[in-house]
């Protein structure tokens, strides 16, 4: 069986496969498509509210339910307004940085805060 998929571009092995639209290299764990892209350039993850609108960099939210801290016995109450968030790649499910007076710097999921218009 001949192997048509393309060696890596990054460290030239030849082990690469298939991994949906994307080829992966399982020595060097790089990815790509097909036409050369890297994944990363690609896969630009647009992260968006509770009610489906996009949010960005230093946007203004409110939270939409009462929100349990761990470590503390007082909770983020819903309709806490957060101003200036930062978005950040979710690595434990919370893709929103931000600081909530009274609890500081703290991570939310955009599934429970929408966008506030200015």
């Amino acid at each position: 069986m001949e192997n048509t998929l393309p060696n890596c571009p990054q460290c030239d092995s030849e082990y690469t496969y298939e991994d949906g639209a994307l080829l992966i290299c399982p020595m060097c764990n790089h990815e790509w498509t097909a036409n050369g892209d890297d994944a990363e350039d690609t896969d630009q993850a647009v992260i968006k509210d509770v009610n489906g609108v996009e949010l960005q960099d230093g946007d203004t939210v409110t939270v939409v339910k009462d929100l349990k801290v761990k470590g503390s016995s007082n909770s983020i109450k819903q309709g806490t307004k957060v101003k200036g968030i930062k978005l950040v790649d979710p690595e434990d499910g919370h893709d929103i940085d931000c600081k909530i007076p009274g609890f500081g710097q703290i991570g939310l999921k955009s599934s429970v805060v929408k966008k506030v218009n200015k």
